[in-house]
């Protein structure tokens, strides 16, 4: 695959008004997507975009679907709308792809543009590739003009629309009292209405985005509140999103987190999966217990995009990461946080469980780190010793742990890492093998 210049594992991000995302940039990125996308449709290409509750969306939404009109495009503004909820409006509407305006779980200062295509999966590296290498070509193509200019329509509907999808998934949530933490984010306004469409007696907190305070303090990366919240409430659970709510954590009734792996455990047991996937993160507990019930776990990079690749390779349906990003292939083409928490509660009701007793069956094994400076982290990485070293640091754990060596991708370190259920045995290990890259990348180079 051709070196990306502009495009990420998820598209497009970076303090919004900086480069790449000011609106002179995205007003050629429209045109470029525009002009790729009609000669791939054969036609006058139509997209809907929908954002986050960032202030910048205003300005980045305007300036992308300038240049997209200025092509002959279609565009279909959705307004404040989950991710997940572009991916469906985008298969709903027969659009030939949707934008998603968002930084997901970043700060408010940071914005990014992440392209669905027909599908409502994310976008074809290889459009994504054409893309980037007509952003530098637009200003040689003939202009369109008058009646051929494209035109934007605002879709009134798109939130009922999502909303009566996720409440065909929504188990019955009569007698339970829930907590949510909606981030000042994306869904702020259809989570609240889809648990309480279910029966649930709701307690909905940071709803009032500002344009600046989405996952300022709260979200699914910051916990706390929603756990005391919880803990202190009488609550019979609580449930996080992030800014986009393409993610979701839940928390027991006495505010313990319940994040990716035991919603797979949870979930992999209700729906009778044979495998799963998640990350080479996902703790050895899982591993572990799913062995004992004769399922699979298959480990993939760390990110989304690599486990939804392998799912679709092996004709798998579920799979996530710790952080709460979990796909339903079989329901959904991408990670839907608000769906993920139905999904998820109507395997606790189905198994007559709850997340207390989830939480106290999955105990996590403990995990060591250690950063080791190198000269030379890619030929330490493949050096000869250190996997014998490697090798040996297995042998040691017989199945009991695991050990994982990967080099950092910002710095000159190597990551040591080990899990197993003992901590003093995981300590002994992880040092050994430690010393052994000490050794080696003194030299390395």
């Amino acid at each position: 695959m051709s070196e990306r210049k502009y495009f990420g594992t998820d598209g497009v991000r970076s303090v919004a008004g900086l480069a790449p995302l000011t609106a002179d940039w995205v007003l050629k990125l429209g045109q470029a997507a525009g002009e790729v996308l009609n000669r791939r449709a054969g036609k006058r290409a139509s997209v809907v975009i929908g954002k986050d509750t960032r202030q910048s969306g205003d300005m980045l939404a305007a300036a992308l679907a300038a240049g997209l009109t200025s092509r002959g495009v279609s565009v279909i503004h959705l307004g404040v709308l989950p991710t997940p909820g572009v991916s469906y409006l985008t298969r709903y509407l027969n659009a030939d792809a949707g934008v998603v305006i968002s930084a997901s779980h970043n700060p408010a200062a940071d914005n990014g543009i992440k392209f669905f295509g027909f599908d409502g999966e994310k976008l074809l590296d290889a459009t994504e590739l054409e893309i980037e290498a007509m952003i530098d070509e637009v200003g040689g193509l003939a202009p369109v003009t008058g009646v051929d200019l494209g035109s934007v329509t605002n879709y009134a509907e798109a939130e009922r629309i999502y909303l009566n999808f996720l409440r065909e998934h929504a188990p019955d949530l009569s007698g339970l009292k829930i907590a949510l933490d909606c981030a000042n984010g994306a869904a702020y306004r259809i989570a609240p209405k889809v648990f309480q469409a279910a029966g649930a007696d709701v307690f909905a907190v940071y709803t009032t985005p500002d344009g600046r305070n989405i996952n300022r303090g709260c979200g699914s990366t910051h916990m706390d509140h929603l756990r005391l919240i919880v803990a202190e409430g009488e609550y019979d659970l609580g449930i996080a999103f992030d800014g986009d709510a393409d993610r979701a954590l839940l928390v027991d009734s006495r505010g313990n987190l319940i994040h990716g792996d035991h919603m797979l455990l949870l979930n992999a047991r209700a729906r009778r999966e044979e495998s799963v996937v998640a990350t080479i993160m996902t703790n050895m507990a899982l591993e572990v217990k799913l062995r004992e019930e004769a399922k699979a776990l298959e480990r993939t990079a760390v990110g989304d995009r690599y486990v939804h690749e392998r799912l679709k390779s092996k004709g798998l349906s579920l799979g996530g990461e710790q952080s709460g990003h979990m796909l339903f292939l079989d329901v959904a083409p991408t990670g839907d946080g608000v769906l993920t928490a139905l999904l998820t509660l109507s395997s606790m009701k189905a198994l007559g469980t709850t997340l207390d007793d989830l939480h106290d069956e999955l105990v996590m094994f403990p995990q060591t780190l250690i950063n080791v400076p190198v000269a030379d982290k890619k030929a330490i990485a493949s050096d000869a010793q250190v996997q014998a070293a490697v090798s040996e640091a297995e042998a040691a754990l017989s199945g009991r742990g695991r050990v994982n060596l990967r080099p950092s991708g910002t710095e000159q370190l190597i990551r040591v890492m080990v899990e197993g259920p003992d901590q003093a045995e995981i300590m002994d290990v992880a040092e050994r093998l430690a010393g052994v890259v000490r050794t080696r990348g003194g030299a390395a180079g």
